[in-house]
Formats: structure tokens, sequence, C-alpha cells
């Protein structure tokens, strides 16, 4: 069976990695049954939030996922988290945790990085002013890099002589040098592609095998950066500075302490908040509400600081969008396994579209029924109208994303 996807969140002290990630992790949106078996200490469900397949076909009144949640066609599809510990400078060196950093950081498909925007944090997270968060984002970079290249370094003339020896290809010696990362031969082939005029492997010197090194982290760990802290007085001039420097990459605007503490005011019924937008509501907004609560002086003045300060100004808290940003660069697509694939239902009942996974695109279905169901017989499968696909076939957005897979009689369930 394929392994879960693994988004990786890392920052230094002080950036807000951690309450980010309780913001990722609201327990309050556990509704459906927790999805994975066991958790390690560092991991933690977080939720993807896509529009469900159920408001598609408009039967959002009938959706109720086994995992995770549904509220009016918005699901919330469970996602493993990995909160990677111990980045400090020379984290390669085995400083602070940096040997437990790098080993954990092997387990993740795509990292989110925090960046403290606000320059109020140096380095090792110690309150200071005018520091540049661009630092933060290089030294990460050179960390990783440093690892890698002296862990393929320290071996290298070794590797050179097997591999001339047993008249290897450049991607077989790789794959073996590389695959320790949690790195399989397709995703080692993509890194040398985006080298042009790559010269035969015996003949690399340390500039090319640098070269091979970066392309390999570019296509290992893509990186969304969530700049945090995006209200602060300095964040501005600070965001600007990183958008110029890194105009590829993937950059949210967040502020994760607004989101906590906007969920846990909805939590107690003081507000009515959705998370990702700039909705928030009070009683005075909806004085015929029942539910929700009188507030005093300070909490309003508060709300609306936060109103002006991030929601009316930046649209939201932006720690949604971190997730969907992630799962972008994966290029995940939600896929709904279906019992009765004319109603969408689990089998019994009628509750509709119960299981969501999310796979890369373009992924064949029959690897789709492997991750789901394990080694088993499939005789067909089908999609919506019962048209019958190949087990080639492969999976995109609203095409071959909703299955049903029928198995030989008497075969593994």
């Amino acid at each position: 069976m394929g392994r879960e996807i693994v988004i990786g969140l890392v920052g230094k002290p002080s950036s807000g990695k951690s309450t980010t990630l309780n913001s990722l992790t609201d327990a309050n949106a556990k509704v459906g049954a927790f999805p994975f078996t066991t958790i390690d200490p560092n991991k933690a469900t977080g939720y993807l939030e896509i529009e469900c397949a159920c408001k598609r076909f408009k039967k959002e009144d009938k959706c109720k996922p086994n995992y995770g949640y549904c509220r009016n066609g918005k699901r919330g599809v469970p996602i493993m988290l990995l909160d990677v510990a111990g980045l400090v400078p020379n984290a390669h060196l085995g400083r602070g945790l940096g040997n437990k950093f790098l080993s954990d950081l092997t387990e993740a498909d795509c990292l989110i990085h925090i960046v403290d925007a606000s320059g109020s944090t140096d380095a090792e997270g110690k309150a200071t002013r005018g520091y540049d968060p661009l630092n933060d984002i290089e030294w990460l970079q050179n960390e990783i890099f440093q690892w890698i290249l002296g862990n393929l370094k320290e071996k290298w003339g070794s590797v050179k002589r097997r591999h001339i020896a047993t008249k290897s290809t450049t991607l077989e010696t790789l794959r073996q040098q590389l695959g320790g990362y949690v790195a399989n031969k397709q995703l080692i082939a993509n890194a040398l592609d985006l080298i042009p005029n790559l010269p035969p492997l015996q003949d690399w010197d340390d500039e090319m095998l640098e070269k091979v090194v970066w392309a390999f982290m570019e296509i290992k760990f893509p990186t969304v950066l969530s700049l945090n802290k995006m209200d602060h007085p300095d964040a501005d001039k600070n965001v600007s500075k990183i958008i110029l420097k890194y105009p590829k990459s993937k950059a949210i605007l967040t502020s994760s302490i607004t989101e906590v503490f906007l969920r846990k005011l909805a939590s107690q019924n003081f507000i009515k908040y959705d998370p990702g937008t700039e909705f928030v509501d009070t009683k005075e907004d909806l004085p015929d509400d029942p539910n929700l609560r009188d507030l005093d002086e300070k909490l309003a003045n508060r709300i609306e600081n936060i109103r002006d300060l991030v929601l009316y100004r930046f649209g939201s808290t932006g720690v949604v969008q971190l997730l969907q940003a992630a799962a972008d660069l994966l290029q995940l697509i939600p896929v709904y396994p279906v019992r009765n694939i004319n109603n969408f239902t689990g089998g019994n009942g009628d509750q509709v579209f119960r299981d969501c996974i999310l796979v890369k695109k373009g992924t064949p279905v029959i690897n789709v029924a492997r991750k789901i169901m394990g080694d088993v017989t499939i005789a067909h499968i089908e999609t919506i109208g019962g048209i019958k696909v190949s087990e080639e076939d492969t999976v995109d957005k609203n095409k071959n994303d909703i299955l049903s897979f029928k198995l030989v009689p008497g075969s593994r369930t």
C-alpha cells in the first residue's frame, strides 16, 4: 500500500510554528473518526480544506465523511503533518537537535517553512529588533544542502569506482545513494532533468555534484513560505524583500496567533467565524442568533482591530491557505472511493462520499486501488455513470476522481 503524504512544518523557535501547527490541527475540526492508525509524538493530523464532490452533485445534506468533516460542501480532508524539531543554524553539524531534525525531514513530501516576517526574533528565536528574515530562508536551505552534500562527499570516491566497475546508469547509482531520503527512481530522474547537458557521473566535479544536490532538493523538498506575523508594523518591508528575492517560491502571508484566537472565540460562541475567509460575525451583527454570546467592550474592540489589521487588509489569516498551497505544489487530487457508483453511497444507508483520499495528479487508478485496499484482485473499475476505466487510466481534477472498485469474487477485502 502507498505511504501517506506528509507535510513537514519547519521554523526556528518563536517563529510561530507551534501556533501554526495548533491552528492546522484544530481539535474542534475532528468531526469524523481518527484516520491514521498510529501517530508518532511529532506527527499530527491536519485538515486540507477542499470543495467536496457532494457540492458538485448537490448532495451536501447527505455528506457525512468517515474522517474529517464536510460543512455545506467545504470538506476537511485529513493529512499527515510532521513537526520537525531542532531547527537552528549548523544543524547539519549536530548542533541543537540537528541530527534528529534532518533525519525527520526525509519523511516530508513538502515543507511549510514558518518565517517570522516581523524581524523581531533572531536566528535562534531570541527577541531582537530589525533582524532580516531572509537569513532564515537562506540558512534553512543551506542546512539541508550541506547535510545531503556532506553525506554524498563522504563516500563519493568509492561511489564513482563502483559506478564504473558495475557499468551502472547515473540514475541507478543515485537511486542507491539518495533512496534513503525517501526518494524513488522517478523523483531522482525528475531532479536530473533539471540539469542541462549533464555529463557522465564519473566526470562530475565538486561543482556538478553541488548542482545535482540543489536540483534534488528542489524536487524532494518543495517549500511553501509562511510569512508569519504579517500584521506586525515591520512585516511589510520584510515581506517585500522576501518576495523579490524568491519570486518563484510560493509565499503565503499568515497570522497564526490570530487564527488560533478566532477559533477559540468561535468555540466559545462569542463569534461565528468561517476559517480561511474574512468573515467574522458577533452578536451585534446577528442579534437574532440565540447561540451567540454578548461581548464586553474590550473583546469587541479586539475583534474590530483584527478585522481592520488582518482580515479586511489581507482577506484572511492565511493559515487555511497554507495546506492548500502545499497541496498545489504536490499536485494532490482528492479521490472518492464509493461502493455504489450510481448514488455515491458506501453501500448501506444514503450517506454519500464517506471516504476521500489524496493522491498525486496522474496516479493510475490501479495504484489508487492498491493504496486503499492493498493486494486484492480487481475485476474492473468504474467511474461516474458506471463507465469502466482501465487500470492505467490516471486521476485528474474532476476526472476519474470518483471510483468504484469491483473485486473478483473470493478476493481478499
